[in-house]
């Protein structure tokens, strides 16, 4: 037996989510690595489906955790034996597939991937899918061709997981990072990560012209909507923006100005079914890129006990930094 978080719905549509004793047994049978899960993490997708804000599972019932951590205890996959110390994110766990908020998870090996040497399995999952998603945007800037001589790097929605992380890595390769966010008193936070400077998110999350001053040599954005238009309308020519996420929302209101008047590239991120390839490149820069002291300092530990409390706090918008979850 094992605890997990866990989801159900009946069918009159009641919706409860619960820490419960599971067992083996009831593991999905499609899944050709059993892995005992050391951590997890509690994402803002994971907030969403605990709290029930938004379709995110897509089967009932459901063990949430989309990130997990931990050890090998049976395989049928030939890159995977016995002890090996593995990293699950993404590929639909949490939605479709029983997730890793729990003590043991059977998973594709497919989705897998060994975890890199240097980083504890607490650390991974303080990184997690945001800092990996995080690592992605970066990459991204990097292939094109965005150096730190060009100027300045918007971090948008800084405070969040993949903003947070993503300001750790960009001051470290020597960028200049520029970070936005609705929470003034989260200012030193982000200063000590390596933000030069914190603007006020309300200076570019209402509608802009669809060109103006151009300031960014690249962006990282993390909120969709207003706040992506405006980023496209400020980047310098030929910059990138990476858009990785959408908590302002999926609209995007702008022109293709931008676009077709500075060369501006708009880059899409997608860390839940990259292929491994890529995902084995993201965590190797991870594991070698990422300031370890900084990373303690935005992530915080928690019991699998009090995911149900803190999922809320993420949905209240009062979370910051990353949560990892000691299962």
């Amino acid at each position: 037996m094992f605890k997990a978080v866990f989801l159900q719905k009946n069918d009159q549509g009641e919706f409860k989510a619960s820490i419960e004793e599971l067992s083996e047994s009831q593991l999905p049978d499609n899944g050709d690595v059993l892995v005992e899960i050391s951590h997890s993490t509690l994402n803002y997708k994971d907030g969403l489906a605990i709290c029930n804000k938004s379709p995110v599972v897509r089967q009932w019932p459901m063990v949430a955790g989309i990130d997990g951590a931990g050890t090998v205890l049976e395989s049928k996959h030939p890159r995977f034996k016995t002890g090996d110390a593995v990293i699950l994110n993404g590929f639909g766990v949490g939605e479709t597939h029983w997730g890793c908020l729990a003590g043991k998870a059977k998973l594709k090996g497919d989705w897998l991937i060994h975890r890199p040497a240097g980083l504890s399995a607490e650390q991974t999952m303080a990184i997690g899918t945001a800092g990996y998603t995080a690592m992605l945007c970066v990459l991204g800037l990097e292939k094109s061709g965005v150096k730190p001589e060009h100027g300045e790097i918007l971090v948008t929605g800084a405070t969040g997981g993949v903003g947070s992380v993503a300001i750790a890595l960009l001051s470290k390769l020597g960028y200049t990072v520029v970070a936005t966010s609705g929470k003034p008193e989260q200012a030193e936070f982000l200063t000590s990560l390596g933000a030069h400077e914190v603007l006020d998110r309300n200076t570019i999350s209402a509608a802009g012209k669809p060109l103006q001053k151009e300031r960014w040599a690249g962006v990282v954005d993390c909120v969709g909507s207003h706040t992506l238009a405006n980023a496209c309308a400020q980047t310098k020519y030929g910059g990138t923006v990476t858009a990785c996420g959408l908590a302002q929302g999926m609209d995007l209101p702008s022109s293709v100005a931008p676009f077709i008047l500075r060369g501006v590239t708009l880059k899409g991120i997608d860390s839940v079914m990259a292929p491994i390839a890529v995902r084995e490149e993201a965590w190797a820069r991870l594991a070698k890129d990422l300031d370890l002291n900084k990373l303690s300092k935005l992530s915080r530990v928690i019991s699998l006990e009090d995911s149900l409390n803190v999922a809320a706090q993420i949905m209240a918008g009062s979370n910051t930094g990353r949560v990892v979850v000691k299962v």
